[in-house]
């Protein structure tokens, strides 16, 4: 077995496959610096939790993780907070920094024997359909190399060499822009509300969203084709301050910028996510906008779908299992892409066919009062806030 990608999917459906049994390598393009400093999203769904935790997988999130259950809207008509983990199925979030998971991840994979090449790239998927399917490599010398499977699994994100392998007609693809874009900030400073922050604002939406006790994500909807630095750090904090409205409701903690990149809210579906003896999961699979979350945690799910489906197939031969896999992540990919849609036409005033609308802007600002004064409201946001 061949994984493409040390993400949480591949290296998830690296330790399930370990422990089975199941000899497997993991080929990953970063060096192992770089990959364990990845900084991505940091929160992780109830059942993401329930996952690593009966596969062991939950030692540094156990310690070090966060429960988190409150949310909070500003808009124009006033600000209100939902206790989400009061509501719907009554759970919470876990704050936990991705690159944290994934040094665990590759730490227990590592411990346990498994096999990972860094700095190594795959360029494609050959056979996948046929009795010898391969991948091509270039090493970390630059040389070309091969490597064959049985089965190969593809967790190297959208624009992997598992998408790139696909043959024409082989998969439909499904692809939405959602005409938004976010200017996406890491700063070095504490959080400055004990709630996740969603600020709807005439200038454009804004977002705050704890990390840790020092580290702060932050985004400010920006015009799409604005460069990662177009703006000064003092444009970003005065900006954050003014949609945050700050000046009403308690000022921003300012600090150092550590990171920034443009986000293009924009989801893709393939269907079906398999082609012969290649697998997609992760970004590979779907890609879907971070206005909900959802990216890490479906990539957890479906590693862990894949890895019951491989083991099936490889140990007791039910190879149906492996039929079943891409129906089985396929429900829960399209109910988190509708709701990130949702969340998406929440928060922006999003363009329609003919551009912006007086209309539009109504029928979003009654969403938000619908979410603000109705329990039943309430119930299904949390229900679809924290899972999938």
């Amino acid at each position: 077995m061949v994984i493409l990608g040390a993400g949480p999917a591949g290296l998830v459906l690296g330790n399930l496959l370990l422990r089975a049994g199941i000899d497997c390598a993991v080929l990953e393009r970063s060096g192992r610096d770089d990959l364990r400093h990845r900084q991505r999203a940091g929160f992780l769904a109830p059942n993401t939790v329930r996952i690593l935790a009966r596969n062991g997988l939950d030692d540094g999130l156990r310690r070090h993780g966060q429960e988190h259950r409150v949310c909070e809207f500003r808009t124009e008509d006033g600000r209100f907070r939902l206790d989400y983990g009061r509501l719907g199925d009554k759970e919470p979030h876990t704050v936990y920094p991705q690159h944290e998971l994934v040094a665990d991840l590759l730490a227990r994979f590592l411990g346990a024997g498994g096999r990972i090449r860094f700095d190594t790239e795959a360029l494609a998927v050959s056979d996948a359909d046929g009795p010898d399917p391969s991948v091509t490599v270039r090493e970390p010398d630059g040389r070309p190399g091969r490597w064959r499977a049985r089965y190969v699994a593809a967790c190297d994100g959208r624009h992997g060499a598992g998408r790139r392998s696909l043959p024409p007609g082989s998969v439909r693809h499904y692809r939405r822009d959602h005409g938004v874009s976010w200017l996406g900030l890491l700063a070095e400073a504490p959080p400055s509300l004990d709630a996740v922050g969603y600020a709807v604002h005439p200038r454009g939406f804004a977002g705050h969203m704890a990390r840790s006790a020092e580290v702060t994500r932050y985004y400010l909807q920006c015009a799409p084709g604005t460069r990662a630095d177009a703006w000064s750090d003092e444009r970003v904090w005065d900006e954050l301050d003014r949609r945050m409205r700050a000046p009403e409701y308690g000022p921003l903690t300012r600090g150092r910028l550590l990171q920034r990149t443009v986000v293009d809210l924009r989801s893709d579906v393939l269907e079906p996510l398999r082609h012969g003896a290649l697998f997609l999961a992760g970004d590979a699979a779907a890609l879907i906008s971070p206005s909900a979350a959802k990216g890490a945690n479906l990539a957890v799910l479906e590693a862990e779908l894949l890895a019951h489906a491989l083991t099936a197939a490889l140990t007791g031969g039910d190879r149906a299992a492996l039929d079943r896999y891409s129906d089985r992540c396929l429900a829960r990919i399209w109910r988190a892409q509708e709701f990130s849609h949702w969340m998406i036409g929440l928060l922006h005033e999003v363009p329609g066919p003919e551009g912006s609308s007086p209309f539009q802007e109504r029928m979003r600002r009654s969403r938000i009062a619908a979410l603000r004064d109705s329990p039943t409201q309430q119930d299904w946001f949390a229900e679809n806030y924290v899972g999938i």
